[in-house]
C-alpha cells in the first residue's frame, strides 16, 4: 500500500495525516482540524489529532529556534534576510506578549487567526527567554482554546454546507 493511499484510506492514516498538517507553520490546527474532519475523522478524533500536531513542535521551537536561526545565518548567508524577518516578527509578537507575560502568550496562541498560534507563540516565548516549563502550559492551553474555537467553526461550517445541499 502506498503512503498517500494509507494516509487517505485508513483511520490511522487519516489521524497521522491530520497530525502532520497541524504541525505545519501557518496552517497549524486552523487548517488541520477542518482537514481531519474533511477526511472523515469524527470531530473528537480530528480535535485530538490537530491539537497533538499543533503542540508537538512547540517545545522544540522553544529550546532550539535560536540555535537553528544562528546556524542558518552562518551556513546560508543568503537566508539572512529571511532569518531577520522571522526574528523581527517574533520580537514584534514578543512585545505584545511581554506586557501580559504568560496570559499574553496564551491569548496569542488561543486566537485562531493568521499570525497567531503555537509556532508564533513559541517563537515569541523563545525570544523573550521564557522558561519552557512556564511557557508550555500557556501554549498548550492556547492550542486547546484555539482547537475548541475551530471545532465550533468547523462544525458550523459543515452543518451549513450539508444543509445547503439538502
Amino acid at each position: 500500500m502506498e503512503v498517500m493511499q494509507w494516509l487517505n484510506e485508513t483511520a490511522v492514516g487519516e489521524f497521522v495525516f491530520t497530525v502532520l498538517v497541524s504541525m505545519l507553520p501557518v496552517a497549524e490546527l486552523r487548517v488541520g482540524l477542518p482537514f481531519g474532519a474533511g477526511l472523515g475523522l469524527s470531530y473528537p478524533v480530528a480535535f485530538v489529532a490537530a491539537v497533538l500536531g499543533n503542540v508537538l513542535p512547540a517545545p522544540f521551537i522553544l529550546v532550539y529556534i535560536r540555535r537553528v536561526l544562528a546556524w542558518l545565518r552562518l551556513r546560508f548567508p543568503r537566508l539572512g534576510g529571511l532569518v531577520e524577518r522571522l526574528e523581527a516578527k517574533a520580537h514584534l509578537k514578543g512585545q505584545k506578549v511581554s506586557k501580559y507575560k504568560y496570559l499574553g502568550l496564551y491569548l496569542l496562541v488561543a486566537v485562531p487567526l493568521p499570525g497567531t498560534g503555537a509556532w508564533t507563540g513559541s517563537l515569541a516565548a523563545a525570544f523573550l527567554d521564557m522558561p519552557v516549563r512556564r511557557a508550555m502550559p500557556s501554549i498548550v492551553l492556547g492550542v486547546l482554546t484555539a482547537g475548541l474555537i475551530m471545532l465550533a467553526l468547523t462544525h458550523l461550517g459543515v452543518n451549513l454546507f450539508s444543509t445547503a445541499i439538502a
